[in-house]
């Protein structure tokens, strides 16, 4: 089985008013373990302030994994749109 590296771009969500970028880019990283090397967590501006945090992680390629990571993120407090900026196999 192949491995595959996925770039996400997470959104705070707008209506939840303490929530912090960085806050939620640490619970991000906090997510890596033996099947989802999370690489690279970095917040980025996007406009008038308002920041994004771009993900990178390499997993197996296997059926439902994805889905897996992108669940794991939504329950974080905070996490908005999550949206798949890139995905290829390595």
């Amino acid at each position: 089985m192949g491995m595959v590296a996925l770039t996400y771009k997470v959104m705070p969500n707008p209506n939840v008013d303490d929530v912090l970028p960085e806050d939620v880019a640490e619970q991000i990283r906090a997510l890596a373990d033996d099947v989802y090397d999370v690489q690279l967590v970095e917040t980025k501006p996007l406009a008038f302030g308002l920041k994004f945090i771009q993900v990178h992680v390499v997993m197996n390629d296997g059926s439902g994994l994805s889905d897996v990571f992108e669940d794991a993120m939504k329950v974080i407090h905070g996490t908005g749109e999550i949206e798949v900026l890139s995905m290829g196999l390595l």
